[in-house]
Parts: C-alpha cells; sequence; structure tokens
C-alpha cells in the first residue's frame, strides 16, 4: 500500500483509472522521445505542429506514437519513440494494435444496420430482444431501450468496475487468461444497482454494448464475431481487424504494450501485451491498424455502411462531458472549432484516438503503447488539435 493513502483512497483512485482508461471518452496525452519519421505520401500539410505534439508525448512517458493522416488521396505516417523497449524498433505503420471501445462503433453499426433490415427498432425495449435478462438490483429491460443502450443513457451498472472481474489494479495481473462469458459478465452487472435511472443522463457503461451484441446475436442467430466480419469487415477488406475472443496474441507485425497506471507501477511500468480480452468483447474486444480504422470512419460516415436514417440516428447526440454522445458515434469539437466524428479507445497499455471531419476527407488514427498519460487527459486531444487546426 502507497505511504499516507488509506484503502478508501486507493479504491477511489482505482476506481479513476480504470475509468479513465476503458470508457474512451475522456481526452488523451501522448509522448514520443524520438523524432517522426519523415512523411509517407506527404500532401498539401507539411504536418509539423503534429510532430512537435508527438514529441512531446514522447517526452512525458509514452514509449512510442504511431499517427496515421488521410487527406484527401494523401496518406501521412508519423511515428516516434520505439513499439518494443527491449529490441528499440520503432512503431511500423503496418502495426497491429487493440483499439479498446473504438470496438463500440462496429457494435452499434451493426445493432443499425438491423434496424434498416426492419428487424428491429432502437426504441424496441431491451425486454423484448432479452427477456427476463436485464433484471435485478432495480435493473428492468421492460424501461430501457436499444437506443439508450448505444448512447449510454441505460443507466446499466458497468460490469467492468465490479472488485470480482479483478480488472483494477495489480491484482489484474493474476488474472490476466481469464475467461468470462457475455453470461458471467452480464451476472456481474446485475448483482449491482443501476447508475441512474433509464434516461436520465449520460454515464457510460461497458454493460450497454454487452447487451447491444447478445441482442445482435438473438437476432440473427450467427455470433457477434460471425455478423462483424460478414458485415462490416469483409466488405470494406478490413484485413488488419479481428476479434479475438479469447486469443491474447496480437497478429504480426505488432509492438509492445506497456502499463503503468493500471498495475499502479512507476514507469516503465510492466508488459502488457497478451492477456485474454474476454471480458472486454463487444465493448473493447477489437485488434485493429490504422489505415483500417481511417478506412472504416470513412465508408460509416460517407454511407456506405448505413443509410442515411440511420446514419441521422447515429449522429444525434446527449450530452457526454466535454464530447457529445452519439449511437456507438462522439461528437468531439477542436480548440479551434472543428468537428471532428471517432471514437477514443484505451485500457491494458494501450489508447487509441480515430476521427473524421463530417465529409470524410481529414480523418486520422492515432496509438500510444502505454496506459500512463490517461489521467492526464490531453495528449490525443492535443494531437487532434495539433493535425486539424493548423494551416494548409
Amino acid at each position: 500500500m502507497a505511504a499516507g493513502r488509506s484503502p478508501a483512497t486507493l479504491a477511489a483512485v482505482a476506481t479513476t483509472l480504470l475509468t479513465a482508461l476503458l470508457t474512451a471518452l475522456l481526452p488523451v496525452t501522448a509522448c514520443p522521445s524520438a523524432a517522426a519519421v519523415p512523411a509517407e505520401g506527404a500532401g498539401r500539410r507539411e504536418h509539423t505542429p503534429t510532430r512537435a505534439a508527438m514529441e512531446r508525448a514522447v517526452r512525458d512517458g509514452a514509449p512510442g506514437v504511431l499517427v496515421t493522416v488521410a487527406d484527401g488521396e494523401s496518406r501521412w505516417v508519423g511515428t516516434a519513440g520505439v513499439a518494443d523497449r527491449r529490441t528499440g524498433r520503432p512503431p511500423r505503420p503496418a502495426d497491429h494494435f487493440r483499439v479498446g471501445s473504438i470496438t463500440k462503433t462496429f457494435t452499434a453499426v451493426l445493432v443499425l444496420q438491423l434496424e434498416a433490415e426492419g428487424r428491429l427498432s432502437v426504441d424496441d425495449t431491451v425486454e423484448k430482444w432479452l427477456p427476463g435478462m436485464v433484471r435485478g438490483h432495480g435493473h428492468d429491460g421492460r424501461r430501457i431501450t436499444v437506443r439508450q443502450l448505444l448512447n449510454h443513457t441505460s443507466g446499466v451498472y458497468n460490469y467492468l468496475n465490479d472488485p470480482a472481474l479483478h480488472q483494477i489494479g495489480p491484482i489484474w495481473l493474476k488474472h490476466l487468461h481469464d475467461t468470462w462469458t457475455p453470461e458471467e459478465l452480464l451476472a456481474v452487472a446485475m448483482s449491482k444497482p443501476p447508475a441512474a435511472s433509464p434516461g436520465e443522463r449520460f454515464v457510460y457503461s461497458n454493460t450497454n454494448y454487452l447487451l447491444a451484441a447478445m441482442i445482435v446475436e438473438r437476432i440473427t442467430g450467427g455470433s457477434y464475431e460471425h455478423e462483424l466480419r460478414r458485415r462490416i469487415i469483409d466488405p470494406l477488406h478490413l484485413r488488419g481487424t479481428s476479434s479475438p475472443g479469447t486469443r491474447e496474441s496480437l497478429p504480426r507485425p505488432s509492438g509492445r504494450a506497456y502499463s503503468t497506471a493500471q498495475v499502479q507501477l512507476p514507469p516503465p511500468g510492466v508488459d502488457v501485451t497478451e492477456f485474454n480480452p474476454s471480458a472486454l468483447r463487444a465493448s473493447g474486444e477489437l485488434i485493429s491498424t490504422a489505415d483500417d480504422l481511417n478506412r472504416f470512419y470513412r465508408a460509416l460516415l460517407a454511407g456506405r455502411l448505413l443509410p442515411q436514417a440511420q446514419l441521422r440516428e447515429m449522429t444525434t447526440t446527449v450530452p457526454a462531458g466535454i464530447d457529445e454522445q452519439g449511437l456507438g458515434l462522439v461528437r468531439m469539437t477542436t480548440s479551434c472549432g472543428i468537428e471532428l466524428w471517432g471514437h477514443r479507445g484505451g485500457g491494458y497499455g494501450f489508447e487509441a484516438l480515430t476521427v473524421s471531419t463530417r465529409g470524410t476527407r481529414h480523418r486520422m488514427t492515432l496509438y500510444f503503447n502505454t496506459d500512463g498519460l490517461a489521467l492526464q487527459g490531453t495528449a490525443a486531444r492535443d494531437l487532434a488539435d495539433a493535425e486539424f487546426c493548423q494551416r494548409p
């Protein structure tokens, strides 16, 4: 136990860490130490402010930073620091990495595709599709809609906050290989009271997307992973994107991921690249690449994955702190007033952010192979400001 801190204080800190790492809605901070590599396919922008923000991130403690920008038909890649502390190799444009809660946008698309097909309505109750499953300690699926799951206004308890999952603090290192089923995760959520009444306010909960995936499976008769591949990954040729299930390793090429915040250790922390992601599933399990994420959000916002009616629903927002929450999609605003759409993901040893202008001309994905900057809460947003607010 840290000197001078009571158990109650440590518990509060641990909960704050988990929220910062897994809600994926707060701003981020990055930090490169080595100079960014030369631009690849540089277009009308020099990206000098972006490079400077990356190098600040490394100085602040990030082992490595990868940024990939699509600007019209041009592509720019910048890297800083190292992807692997042991070998010293830099990040590579084709590296695979965990994307955390960026997964939620994919899950929301599946649900809205089913609505477009007339197989559900986002105003259906959860009870209609999962009868009797959302009950206990004040939860009532008869009062919660699918829409409220997707925009985090259901009030359902966030199962990842429960100590039973061993997801908070150094104890997680003893449970890296635990396997959780969706039913077990839901039972954990139902064992605690709701965080708010349905529709009352925005309260981020990974249980919302656990339930959304269960609804997809109930309606389609296929697994969440099968529908994800059939409906999104294969049609868009996202060759670097996968749903790992219980697989612990990352596809090659990939770097390493280092945790300080989650396991409450000083830098450089501990290598947490391999772990069983089954506790995250449809709320945060996906593995992808920067190019795949840029391609996915371009297709989504350009209307290739959803009809306009569903895209309007997806981009209808509720207040969510400094940002606004749509259905699996977050609206952010840069310091210079540019509106961006996308999502952030954070977790054990990593942070990622993908954002795009509404017209999709200018898109950016960034990745840090550490969770150590999560509580500082500005680096990813600083990088977005640097990229989108620079003058042509």
